[in-house]
């Protein structure tokens, strides 16, 4: 599947808070067109500040950079319900496929090909569903205070992006979604891409994370400068676009529930990591390597008993209704049962 290009529209947002309703209906058309067309957009001026983002990936190197007994000491809890705390490389799949009780031969076809990636899942503390998994205090202090103040400084961004969504499907009510979102059942993500082949990523003996749609609301992703992020090309299936890296920007994607929601309205769209551009390449012991990557996603879900149902504004007689109505905490059961599997995998070699 080759990369072809496609521009991925860029939002300024800075007119937003304090812009005047003209302001505001021409950025959530903006946004919503964006989402529409696309379901990805640039967002600058978005509301996290440059100097949060900047700590927040220090602290993820800080993690990253800790030897593996010590990552270890908040493993993530085994099986596909409890998404919290650490996973090795090889512990998650990614994967567009839905795997249903019974499907072992598929999942474990599926996980033939490892993802080559770590992670550390952060949400609400008072979330009950999804508890967190924290590494002991002493062994990176101040790590728990900064991701949960930088964790509710993203939900605030995260709230005026869905207000400016609910206006641009021509909802009356901006905070229509926000009665849906309490910001419990969401997710801060640190992801660490470590150096590995390009051989064996341009062969398929590894993955670094295969094309899929995110399961929730939208994601706001901010990345490091190594590229690889590919958007596929909304007017050709197959073909995959790269997200070029934009200094302080959010990356912000069409999640399956708001897809739902907007009865296809705006597109939740298949993207990957995979082999960066040249420059983000280097020769160690004559090897050609990618470059580590770090980003930082944060995925916004409804409340785990929110009802989805598509929007009337979103439904008429040519556009008749897609989905019945679903219930997140299900939706998500279904779409992480393939992901982590109940026996967890043993950690691979990385190089």
């Amino acid at each position: 599947m080759d990369s072809v290009q496609c521009p991925i529209p860029v939002v300024d947002f800075s007119a937003w808070s304090n812009g005047s309703s003209e302001d505001k209906k021409r950025l959530a058309q903006e946004l919503t067109e964006a989402c529409r067309q696309v379901g990805f957009v640039y967002i600058i001026n978005h509301g996290v500040p440059s100097d949060a983002l900047g700590e927040a990936f220090s602290w993820s190197k800080k993690l990253f950079d800790l030897p593996e007994e010590k990552k270890m000491l908040a493993p993530h809890p085994p099986g596909p319900t409890v998404h919290r705390g650490y996973s090795w490389p090889g512990l998650e799949k990614v994967s567009q496929d839905i795997i249903k009780d019974g499907e072992e031969a598929k999942e474990a076809d599926n996980r033939k090909i490892a993802d080559v990636k770590e992670s550390y899942e952060i949400g609400s503390e008072e979330s009950k569903t999804q508890p967190n998994v924290w590494l002991p205090e002493e062994v990176l202090p101040g790590f728990r205070e900064f991701t949960m103040q930088f964790y509710w400084k993203c939900f605030e961004a995260a709230k005026e992006v869905l207000r400016a969504l609910a206006i641009g499907v021509g909802l009356e009510d901006e905070d229509f979604f926000l009665r849906f979102h309490s910001g419990e059942n969401n997710q801060l993500r640190l992801l660490h891409y470590p150096p590995v082949e390009t051989e064996k990523l341009s062969s398929n003996t590894v993955a670094r994370m295969p094309a899929h749609s995110d399961w929730g609301t939208i994601t706001m992703l901010f990345q490091d400068d190594c590229g690889g992020l590919q958007v596929e090309h909304p007017n050709r299936p197959g073909h995959f676009v790269d997200a070029t890296p934009m200094k302080n920007a959010m990356v912000m994607n069409v999640g399956d529930l708001l897809m739902r929601w907007s009865n296809d309205f705006l597109k939740s769209t298949l993207h990957r990591v995979t082999l960066p551009p040249a420059e983000d390449k280097q020769q160690i012991d004559g090897r050609l390597m990618t470059r580590p990557r770090y980003s930082i996603p944060y995925f916004v879900s409804p409340d785990p008993q929110a009802v989805i149902e598509c929007l009337a504004v979103c439904t008429d007689e040519k556009h008749p209704i897609k989905y019945e109505p679903v219930v997140q905490e299900d939706y998500r059961r279904m779409r992480a049962r393939g992901q982590y599997a109940e026996a967890p995998a043993a950690p691979i070699a990385v190089s």
